[in-house]
């Protein structure tokens, strides 16, 4: 895991200075939650520009029909809550109100994956991409750390249509090169044996595998996928020419998620060998995201595992 020494910044707090940096900026960026602005950092936003600000309590469902209702009046509105319940809840309403009539919301879903850990599998979002990217019009980011999510939440806010970013709730190190753009991926490490694709704070652990490998003369191509959907054929395409085999990494179900949409993709361009490392097919449990990364087989250790595996294929 990584070095204690190394400054821990949390994803919703890069989403909650993003907002106010955006507030100050443009006076039709709105915000509306669901109950849990302190928890998803929308409060600061709260606090200081209180007239641009809705609560609409403990109902999802409510707030997409409100952020909707504002983004046709030409307002920019962020409609925020934990990934469980937006999209998880309100997908309806997020289909039909936001999608179908392409309005200009942002849906943020803040706690996904297993990182919430001690809430449980109530609220560990674990299949919000796949019920996302199979929308039309709705572009899914999901971007790994504190910088990253900063950046993901200024290029939402300046694309025209409705937009989805999912991110974690505890703090990890910045590890992205500070540059973000929809439908762009990034190559963290450069390699030539395997292709490792993967998105969020889980991908730390490529980074650990990819230099383990490295004492083994093995070079693993970590790339960062933090835009799902539009995905950036290009640069995934490129390099699985170069190497040939493709692991994919997600703190999701692996059904419908990250790893399919590769492989949708590859299916048709480029058949490939792949294996997908996610959750498979199962809820979460209560624990610490470490403990739980872990349990689901999804860490450093594992990863290692499936290279080698791969390798000999």
């Amino acid at each position: 895991m990584p070095n204690k020494k190394i400054q821990l910044k949390s994803a919703r707090d890069g989403f909650g200075e993003a907002l106010l940096e955006l507030g100050k900026k443009n006076k039709d960026i709105v915000v509306v939650s669901a109950d849990l602005a302190e928890s998803t950092r929308a409060h600061h936003f709260a606090k200081k520009y209180p007239s641009r600000f809705v609560e609409v309590g403990v109902a999802e469902q409510n707030m997409l029909g409100v952020a909707t209702g504002l983004a046709l009046e030409g307002k920019i509105p962020f409609a925020t809550s934990f990934g469980a319940f937006s999209p998880g809840r309100n997908w309806d309403q997020l289909r039909v109100s936001v999608c179908y009539s392409n309005a200009n919301v942002k849906i943020i879903g803040s706690h996904t994956g297993l990182s919430v850990g001690p809430d449980g599998a109530s609220h560990q979002a674990l299949e919000d991409i796949a019920i996302t990217r199979c929308l039309p019009n709705l572009v899914v980011l999901a971007p790994a750390d504190f910088k990253e999510t900063k950046l993901a939440t200024v290029a939402a806010a300046k694309h025209q249509g409705p937009v989805y970013i999912r991110f974690a709730r505890q703090a990890g190190p910045i590890f992205t090169k500070g540059k973000f753009a929809i439908g762009k991926a990034q190559v963290l490490i450069p390699g030539k044996d395997i292709t490792l694709i993967g998105c969020g704070p889980i991908l730390e652990e490529a980074l650990i595998a990819a230099r383990e490998l490295a004492k083994k003369n093995i070079k693993l191509e970590v790339i960062n996928s933090a835009s799902i959907k539009p995905l950036d054929k290009n640069t995934i395409l490129k390099s699985v020419k170069k190497t040939g085999r493709v692991i994919t990494l997600e703190d999701h179900q692996i059904i419908g998620g990250l790893g399919s949409a590769v492989a949708e993709l590859l299916s048709e361009k480029l058949p490939t060998p792949i294996k997908m490392i996610g959750v498979r097919d199962q809820f979460g449990r209560s624990g610490k995201a470490d403990q739980l990364w872990e349990k689901y087989k999804m860490t450093h250790p594992y990863i290692i595992k499936e290279v080698l595996n791969l390798l000999k294929k």
